[in-house]
């Protein structure tokens, strides 16, 4: 297919997409096959987005860290009236995903020092500790065992719930509302904006809770924040709360599960690992490159007309930068097939996993430590670690923004 220009004012465009967003992935180990299309052909591809909208999506490595940093493509422009939209829920205004610097890099200064390598780092012991705790309950089990149920899911949450001052046992409360923050399709609307509310009450009463109880954590801090230095307002208060729980463990879950599937489906890599620990950080950053947690990142807006790749994207319109294409991108990866895990790979480090430019992702540094604990004390204490049925069924979660395993049965 040839490579469309479009031209025009606001989010539509002359002709009718001729894609239909999200694409569909074969199965739960593969990208949807269109992209390596897109890239080769149209690597800006005009698309129904599940809103009902028009939109693009961008494939390309240097076009995708384009879209994330150049600020002529908006996160705030997202909640304007009459914005184009990526599903029929209206986004969160007033957070960290739906502003702009400077208010962007106001509140993101807030947070970012609990968020710093060496805060990270003085984290490691506890969040090893946490990490022992769920495998010695697991290593009691009679396998095979949902290695979701048993780490994935609740490793993150402790460790978010920890941070910022969050009841652990609220989790199965977290889950439910942060699969309706992600839905694209998997929640109506209605559905959607319901469990928004009720996590929209949940955090206001801890927060007054912690302004009855001053409490040293994240979210305490940031009330102090609010109430001594007046640094943001109560709604932002707020929405920073849910966007760092949400954030916090969505993600982080589901990379867990898809990392270990990875390195369960390549065994000799697994074995290599297990002899040279020591290489585990640099196959971290692999095992993100063959993982994003979603096909795009957060919907951004075009405040003017912007030439990228060959077409004219009008003033208005919905762009959606393919994380997952741009990591493939066999211009970009040249040191043995895009597609292909190769936990050695030095340009592995160049993946766009967490994001590129103001909004590269808060908690990376976390995340990261999180990864290399679980899957170095998983290979440790499991050394005949294997999946427990034929990949061919296991099923990623569908209908939402963040890409996850429903289910890893694994056995020892």
């Amino acid at each position: 297919m040839a490579t469309e220009t479009s031209t025009g004012t606001g989010g539509g465009a002359s002709a009718e997409p001729e894609y239909t967003y999200p694409f569909h992935r074969p199965s739960a180990v593969e990208v949807p096959p269109v992209y390596e299309e897109l890239r080769a052909k149209c690597p800006v591809a005009h698309v129904r987005l599940p809103s009902g909208d028009d939109g693009y999506v961008v494939s390309r490595y240097d076009d995708v860290r384009t879209v994330l940093s150049d600020l002529r493509f908006s996160r705030a422009a997202t909640v304007e009236p009459g914005a184009p939209q990526l599903s029929k829920t209206p986004p969160l205004a007033g957070g960290l995903f739906t502003m702009d610097p400077p208010e962007h890099t106001r509140l993101r200064k807030l947070v970012s020092r609990e968020f710093t390598a060496r805060r990270v780092h003085n984290l490691r012991p506890r969040i090893q500790e946490l990490t022992d705790d769920l495998l010695d309950k697991m290593e009691k089990l009679s396998p095979p065992a949902d290695l979701n149920t048993e780490l994935a899911f609740p490793l993150p949450v402790m460790v978010i719930c920890e941070l910022l001052g969050v009841p652990f046992e609220d989790r199965d409360r977290f889950r439910a509302w942060s699969d309706a923050f992600v839905s694209l399709t998997s929640h109506t609307p209605e559905e959607s904006l319901a469990q928004r509310k009720s996590m929209v009450e949940y955090l206001a009463a801890l927060v007054q809770r912690k302004r009855e109880e001053p409490t040293d954590d994240l979210l305490g801090a940031l009330v102090s924040a609010h109430d001594e230095q007046g640094s943001l307002s109560e709604h932002e208060l707020i929405t920073m709360g849910i966007t760092l729980l949400v954030a916090g463990h969505e993600t982080t879950v589901s990379m867990i599960g898809t990392c270990v599937l990875t390195l369960l489906r390549h065994p000799e890599h697994l074995d290599a690992l297990r002899e040279s620990p020591e290489k585990m950080e640099h196959a971290v950053e692999e095992l993100l490159r063959m993982n994003p947690i979603g096909d795009g990142g957060p919907l951004r807006v075009t405040l003017e007309d912007v030439e990228l790749g060959g077409t004219v994207i009008p003033k208005g319109s919905a762009v959606l930068a393919a994380i997952c294409s741009a990591n493939r991108d066999p211009e970009q990866f040249t040191d043995g097939p895009a597609d292909r895990f190769d936990p050695a790979r030095p340009s592995a480090t160049s993946h766009v996993a967490l994001g590129h430019g103001a909004h590269f992702c808060l908690g990376a540094a976390l995340a990261r430590a999180e990864l290399q604990i679980v899957l170095s004390s998983l290979l440790r204490r499991f050394p005949d670690l294997r999946l427990a049925e034929d990949v061919a069924n296991l099923r990623m979660s569908t209908g939402m923004m963040v890409h996850g395993l429903t289910r890893l049965p694994v056995t020892w």
